[in-house]
């Protein structure tokens, strides 16, 4: 089966999704004033799931994850 950017982009949806919905929070709690530490914290957690995007769509398209993270 060939595979395709949509096939990948599909397959790592729901991680996506994870990873959008962190960078929302970690805006909204720069704008509502929560304390440094939450915003640095949410800020790695939004770092974390975006390289976790990357590597999946790496590994499926066929090809070795980043190595730099």
């Amino acid at each position: 089966m060939k595979r395709t950017f949509i096939g990948i982009v599909e397959a790592g949806e729901p991680l996506m999704r994870q990873a959008l919905d962190a960078i929302r929070q970690a805006h909204e709690a720069e704008v509502s004033g929560l304390p440094e530490y939450e915003v640095k914290r949410l800020h790695l957690l939004t770092d974390s799931l975006y390289q976790a995007v990357i590597d999946f769509q790496l590994v499926k398209a066929g090809k070795p994850p980043s190595t730099i993270h």
